[in-house]
């Protein structure tokens, strides 16, 4: 991601979803400054991609922040960035990014509230790990925030995944009846977590 600017002094970024309004309109006719987290491909090209739909709709651009050395369980890079915009714009910008293929983390008030631990066992990695983990993103609306893989008979044999999602409040049942879907269609078991604890 050649193309990406930094603001000076940025250190590394959180490592959870935030977002951030501004209490008050800005003096220039109710502007507001959000923060949304993306998810890219580190190829060239992509930063400038995913921030043609801020400009393309009102947005402007405050800063920007790629985590190169935090990559995510899927191997991308994360990217912060700040903008301002009429509050009534940003779900155009939050629905461009979408629409453009860019898978947006973190955007004003779809702040994810819960946490849910799965396990995936069966042929996990021969099954194509990636794409699963892009079906539980996208089809169970969740956020891979850990994954631990062991493979004891080697990457062809039976491995489990043990993934830490983050969700929507009060979406548990649903995120997880998703990934049961996901399991269903490769042939692998879902370990769902006790009420209460963790898989």
């Amino acid at each position: 991601m050649g193309d990406s600017p930094t603001p000076d002094g940025a250190g590394p970024g959180p490592s959870t979803v935030d977002e951030t309004q501004s209490s008050q309109p800005s003096s220039d006719g109710g502007l507001r400054a959000y923060t949304v987290r993306l998810e890219l491909v580190d190829e060239p090209g992509e930063l400038l991609r995913a921030l043609a739909p801020i400009s393309e709709n009102g947005g402007n651009l405050l800063s920007i922040h790629h985590e190169r050395g935090n990559i995510t369980p899927r191997g991308h890079i994360p990217v912060e960035v700040d903008l301002e915009c009429p509050p009534d714009r940003f779900a155009d910008v939050v629905e461009s990014l979408r629409e453009g293929g860019v898978n947006v983390i973190q955007a004003g008030a779809e702040r994810y509230g819960g946490e849910v631990s799965v396990v995936l066992v069966g042929h996990v990695v021969d099954t194509d790990l990636s794409e699963t983990l892009s079906a539980i993103e996208t089809e169970a609306n969740a956020v891979v925030l850990d994954l631990s893989l062991a493979a004891p008979d080697g990457t062809t044999g039976i491995a489990s995944a043990r993934l830490r999602l983050a969700i929507d409040t009060g979406r548990a049942e649903e995120v997880l009846a998703s990934i049961r879907s996901i399991g269903a269609d490769k042939d692998l078991t879902v370990v769902e977590p006790l009420p209460g604890g963790e898989a």
